[in-house]
């Protein structure tokens, strides 16, 4: 009897907030002056990481050293190997299915208060003892300079972990509103019947911690196939968690081939959501397997689908805008992170009367941009060679386009590093493939528009792409910023007013977009846990029948 009531009291408490969790706020970004000790201390870190790491599989809380090993590189220095990550075979990824599986009972059972505090602990660790560890690994693996790693691997992914556990307690607390005499109704927020599938990018260290933390706060177990690309980082993410707590085969880590990896995880019936950040095409070949599988009856529920995919994002400058600033935000949204944000401005409307002003003040601020191998240059290289070299060839086709003109940067060198120069372009054809395409580096297209065919414009940007990302529009005309909100309602799932289309902080601006840019299951909102539950209504009823008629049959 006991140990039937303390099986049903742990399964009620793991869904139940009772505990009030310290205040959240947003972590607080370090600025890096120069002459701060952070330099001193963030270049230890560079120094520790900068020598070749070897990467595990981590399965069950073990440490996996393969012998079939994929080079991690420095992008910014090709020759420097930061790691040789263990690649899985098969038969690794059916034990960590099967780890995930059998992990799932004990975790889905620990109670509410006992996983926040894993995901609190972790974020207190990296807001302190790893932080420059985090930093370090983000820049040399991922090509950021100090800032782009300090927005991103420290505070976006403490305010993630921290604001999941505000939101998951809002959301327990969610229970009906209406009962009757002698009745109790309650709603228990059930993880998911199998284990969940995260597939993280390269591009934000902060992503791949809530990809994998989101589910497993509200009591899932995930199987990680990390990015190539940022295997240092979200290796080190991963210890982190363990050191705070997280129980053996919560979360599996397994780098690996992806289409292997992958097709095996979506043949297992136990597979409940698939949690996504990268390409449209991926995200849509997935898509379509998970289907295909349910239409043959493989898995035990309809799976979820959660996605963030591409983007072709846009500044609209109105004549009534503030050019200065509208330029240099334009300068920041394409540029940052050598625009491998999903986010980062891709397309530029600019009214013709203000284009020659805007268009010195831009061409002037692009020559003055540091690119090197990262601190505190402002740019760094793209990630990879296969990035490289879609890029240039970009930048090549444009050279030879009559319809576009090349009006700065168009240069890229790889003679030690994936440096790509930023590039603007002006294309005389607002229907040009240029404004269809996502790129996911640093070049910008632009097309002035005469002012007369503003509505026009609007039209174009709404319907030219399949994206839906972001966009902004700079303008001082009330009447204008509430015309270009109407009509590009569905443009973008992220909608700026005076402001560049990047940089949505957790808990503020609530991040994701529709259309072909994925599910808008809204990333740092309480939105996204509701994705990684399923709701039981439990009904308990306190009065006994006399009679089974109603007064409506006597």
């Amino acid at each position: 009897m006991f140990k039937a009531f303390s099986l049903t009291t742990r399964r009620y408490l793991s869904q139940l907030s009772i505990n009030k969790i310290p205040k959240i706020g947003n972590e607080s970004v370090k600025e890096f002056n120069l002459n701060s000790q952070d330099w001193e201390l963030l270049k230890k870190s560079i120094s520790k990481y900068s020598s070749t790491k070897e990467i595990p599989l981590v399965i069950n809380g073990e440490k996996i050293f393969k012998n079939e090993t994929l080079p991690m590189v420095n992008p910014a220095d090709t020759k420097q190997v930061l790691a040789n990550v263990s690649q899985s075979s098969k038969e690794d990824v059916l034990k960590a299915i099967e780890a995930a599986k059998q992990s799932k009972l004990k975790w889905m059972q620990m109670s509410w208060s006992d996983r926040s505090s894993i995901f609190l602990k972790a974020a207190d660790l990296i807001s302190t003892k790893y932080r420059y560890d985090m930093l370090a690994t983000t820049m040399l693996g991922q090509g950021k300079n100090v800032y782009q790693a300090e927005i991103d691997s420290v505070a976006e992914l403490i305010d993630f972990f921290k604001f999941n556990v505000k939101y998951a307690q809002e959301l327990y607390q969610q229970q009906p509103v209406e009962t009757s005499p002698g009745v109790w109704n309650r709603a228990e927020y059930r993880p998911l019947e199998g284990f969940v599938y995260a597939v993280t990018p390269f591009n934000f260290t902060a992503i791949a911690g809530n990809l994998v933390g989101a589910p497993a706060l509200m009591g899932n177990t995930v199987v990680w196939k990390p990015s190539a690309s940022a295997a240092l980082s979200n290796y080190l993410l991963l210890e982190i968690l363990e050191e705070a707590g997280l129980p053996k085969g919560v979360v599996n880590f397994i780098p690996g081939e992806p289409q292997m990896v992958t097709d095996l995880v979506l043949e297992d019936e136990k597979f409940s959501a698939l949690h996504f950040t990268g390409s449209t095409k991926v995200f849509k070949d997935l898509y379509v397997k998970i289907s295909q599988n349910v239409a043959q009856d493989k898995y035990i529920d309809f799976p979820r689908i959660v996605g963030e995919t591409g983007g072709k994002n846009f500044h609209l400058i109105h004549s009534s805008a503030s050019v200065k600033h509208a330029a240099l935000s334009t300068l920041r949204g394409a540029f940052e992170f050598q625009g491998q944000k999903c986010s980062a401005l891709s397309r530029l409307y600019v009214s013709e009367s203000v284009w020659p002003e805007f268009k010195d003040i831009l061409i002037n601020e692009m020559s003055t941009i540091k690119q090197g191998n990262g601190l505190n240059d402002f740019m760094g290289p793209v990630i990879h060679q296969q990035s490289f070299d879609k890029l240039s060839k970009v930048i090549d086709d444009a050279k030879a386009d009559a319809e576009l003109e090349i009006l700065s940067g168009g240069e890229y060198d790889q003679s030690k590093g994936f440096f790509v120069k930023p590039t603007l372009i002006e294309s005389k054809n607002p229907n040009h493939d240029n404004f269809k395409n996502e790129f996911f580096g640093p070049i910008l297209t632009v097309y002035v528009y005469k002012d007369a065919e503003f509505s026009n414009i609007l039209s174009s940007i709404d319907s030219i792409t399949k994206y839906g990302l972001t966009g902004a529009v700079f303008a001082n005309d009330r009447e204008v910023v509430r015309e270009v909100e109407e009509k590009l309602r569905y443009s973008a799932g992220n909608f700026y007013i005076n402001d560049k289309s990047t940089g949505a902080v957790v808990g503020q601006q609530w991040f994701g977009g529709a259309r072909m840019s994925g599910t808008n299951d809204k990333a740092g909102s309480g939105n996204i846990l509701n994705r990684f539950v399923s709701i039981r209504n439990i009904k308990e009823n306190f009065y006994e029948l006399g009679d089974y008629k109603y007064p409506s049959n006597n």
